[in-house]
């Protein structure tokens, strides 16, 4: 009997929608973490949650004709929107999976990359995953996680819904065995699944009136919105009174807003 699926952020198209955003958002810096580990020509990488588009694009482009990419997706529906993206393009070393990453059912050490972004702050056991991607990962190869902090997330002025908004998703997410701030142990989680050698890049970001990553709060709280009331964490009336409170905080462009704490971790698998 399948677990059921605690994904903080649901599947609703709007989510999908901001995670084929996301990949855009985060490229760069995906980009900047796979060229300084090295992965280059002929290489198999293999990508756990990568929603409609993940770093799929990036990975193909640096394997290159002779290399493989697999994504795995537990969503249907973006598991589908990732392989219309790959047969778009065309990314033809690349293959999307529906399957859970907890178990792909992939072979052991058959990858020189085992990769994954912004997937452990949102499940709960996130060391099951961890230890997915070291099996999938031969020995010398290369384990890779981009994760967040998510309750350093500020703006300035301080806002109350601000706040409070972290708070309801944080609260979810206890009661879930979710870690919202995952990122702080990704190092951690790494050397005791048997990954070493570990190089940790922090990023922190300032999302100025018009980058599409501002109201990034805002999409959370409506992505999360019927789990939160389902759980009777909070009353319709005060979630829409907390959206429409920090959507107006946002849209004074004298706001500062500030991103989670990011860290991306990688090494090598003894």
């Amino acid at each position: 009997m399948s677990e059921p699926d605690l994904y903080l952020l649901g599947y609703r198209r709007a989510e999908q929608e901001r995670l084929e955003r996301q990949a855009q958002e985060l490229g760069a810096e995906s980009a900047a973490l796979f060229d300084r580990i090295g992965v280059r020509e002929g290489w198999r990488a293999v990508e756990i949650g990568c929603g409609p588009q993940g770093c799929l694009g990036l990975l193909s482009e640096r394997v290159g004709a002779s290399g493989r990419v697999i994504g795995i997706e537990r969503s249907p529906e973006q598991a589908e929107t990732a392989g219309r993206f790959a047969a778009s393009r065309p990314l033809r070393n690349v293959e999307v999976r529906c399957g859970d990453g907890r178990a792909t059912g992939l072979p052991a050490g058959g990858f020189d990359l085992a990769t994954a972004r912004l997937v452990l702050v949102n499940v709960p056991e996130p060391q099951e995953i961890v230890a997915e991607l070291v099996r999938l990962t031969r020995q010398g190869g290369v384990v890779a996680l981009h994760e967040a902090v998510a309750s350093t997330a500020q703006v300035d002025p301080p806002h109350p819904a601000q706040r409070r908004l972290i708070d309801l998703l944080g609260a979810y997410s206890e009661l879930n065995g979710i870690d919202r701030d995952v990122g702080l142990r990704v190092p951690r989680l790494l050397r005791a699944a048997g990954v070493t050698d570990l190089e940790v890049t922090p990023l922190v970001h300032v999302y100025p009136p018009g980058h599409g990553r501002r109201y990034l709060m805002l999409d959370f709280a409506e992505n999360a919105r019927a789990r939160l009331l389902e759980k009777g964490l909070v009353s319709e009336a005060e979630l829409r009174e907390l959206t429409s409170a920090l959507r107006a905080h946002l849209d004074d462009p004298a706001t500062l807003v500030v991103s989670s704490l990011f860290f991306q971790v990688w090494g090598r698998k003894l």
